[in-house]
């Protein structure tokens, strides 16, 4: 199984010059803890993560370090700690050396990428456009649920793709945590909508994906007032 097949492709991106207020505001309203960073032709630049977003003057939580830490810190270490609390737009604060891996790559190569970088989530490129991410969330779902033998056939290639572009048709912007599987004609709906209402439409669009039997939804409900 490789990360197409499990990749999320409804994105929340940012442009460049978006805010660090907006950026944080973004996040906390679609509950996701980073996003990437892309130029108008679709390039990656970078991502911002809460990391990126918790040490801000505005709230008092810039570092502070001790006499001594700031003795031994360099000129370079500070200029960099000032950036991150003080800086007004996204492209001065996000992280600009971004782990990243294909839509062939492995979903075992995607853990080991993820484990050993310690990252959340892994960017997908394609020709050096952002296509998709993989986060340790879709890897976890697949050890909850995918059979023994992990191998996902041409055809459950096949639905799942439909499903998505059932989605992508939606004359609304689907959240960028709803994710589908497939497996033997039946799909599997993931993640988090705005409404009851968002969900049964979500079902209803992928039932009418050709070739698919059936549909099981774990779809939920975002809590009001809960963020991530």
């Amino acid at each position: 199984m490789n990360c197409r097949d499990i990749m999320s492709t409804f994105l929340l991106t940012l442009a460049p010059e978006c805010s660090v207020k907006e950026a944080a505001r973004l996040l906390v309203k679609s509950r996701i803890s980073g996003a990437p960073v892309i130029d108008h032709a679709g390039k990656l630049l970078g991502i911002v993560s809460e990391g990126d977003l918790v040490r801000r003057t505005e709230i008092g939580t810039q570092k502070r370090g001790s006499w001594w830490l700031e003795l031994l810190a360099s000129d370079r270490s500070r200029a960099v700690d000032f950036v991150k609390s003080h800086a007004a737009r996204v492209e001065d604060i996000m992280t600009r050396d971004v782990v990243t891996a294909t839509a062939d790559t492995s979903i075992d190569i995607a853990a080991d990428l993820l484990e050993k970088h310690r990252v959340k989530r892994l960017p997908i490129l394609e020709d050096g456009e952002l296509v998709g991410i993989v986060t340790r969330a879709d890897i976890v779902r697949q050890v909850a649920f995918a059979p023994a033998i992990d191998v996902m056939h041409a055809g459950d290639r096949e639905l799942r793709d439909a499903v998505l572009n059932k989605f992508r048709a939606l004359p609304w912007r689907l959240s960028s945590l709803v994710n589908a599987s497939a497996r033997d004609n039946t799909v599997d709906l993931w993640g988090m909508a705005g409404s009851d209402d968002e969900i049964r439409a979500i079902k209803i669009a992928a039932e009418s994906a050709p070739g698919v039997k059936r549909v099981v939804s774990h779809l939920f409900v975002e809590p009001p007032g809960v963020g991530i």
